[in-house]
Formats: structure tokens, C-alpha cells, sequence
């Protein structure tokens, strides 16, 4: 009986290591304007404690503008149109427009 709590326990222990996934690193650290966030091994990307899986770089043309601005977020959402990344920039009024830091956060006005 005791050689069957041996190996029971032995299993716990083995289920309970952690695996062996590699822990990614940082890749690059971008001063990028409006916030410093680094790029990771992974393929992710870091700022201010949140994870992304997207850097978006959001070219167009904004109302009565005379050239295009250029909006980066780091994003966990995959697309974010022209429209959505400059209100979320701070133009709009309405709090709807704005992304939580889940969401995404803009790095970077070009």
C-alpha cells in the first residue's frame, strides 16, 4: 500500500512542475512618444503591465487635416479603422470612443 502513495505522489509532484515553455524575452525597447514599450520574444508586445499580440500602424487623413497622421496602438484587437484611432487619440468627446488598457494603447503620433 505504501509503494501506491509512493507513486501517487511521485505523479502529483510530476503533474505539478511547471512546463517547459520557454519565458520570453524582451527583443527591443521602443521610445515610441507618447509611452516606451518593449517587443518580446514571443511575438507580443508590452506597455505599462498589459500584453498585446498587435502593434497597428493607423495611417489616414483626419477631418480638415492637411496630411495624414499616423496613430500605433498596441492592440490585443486586431483590426482598429482610420476612424477609431483618432478619436481614441483624444479627439472625441464621447467616452465610447476610447479603448480600455486591455483593448489597446497608442504608443505612438506620427
Amino acid at each position: 500500500m505504501n509503494r501506491i502513495w509512493a507513486i501517487l505522489f511521485c505523479i502529483l509532484i510530476v503533474l505539478s512542475l511547471p512546463g517547459c515553455k520557454k519565458q520570453a524575452v524582451v527583443l527591443d525597447t521602443i521610445e515610441g512618444g507618447m509611452k516606451t514599450y518593449v517587443k518580446m520574444s514571443d511575438g507580443t508586445w508590452k506597455c505599462d503591465g498589459h500584453t498585446y499580440g498587435y502593434r497597428l500602424e493607423i495611417s489616414g487623413k483626419m477631418p480638415n487635416a492637411v496630411k495624414d497622421s499616423t496613430f500605433v496602438y498596441l492592440s490585443n484587437i486586431r483590426n482598429i479603422s482610420f476612424a477609431q484611432a483618432y478619436k481614441a487619440a483624444g479627439v472625441s468627446s464621447n467616452s465610447e470612443d476610447y479603448f480600455s488598457p486591455e483593448e489597446a494603447v497608442l504608443v505612438e503620433i506620427r
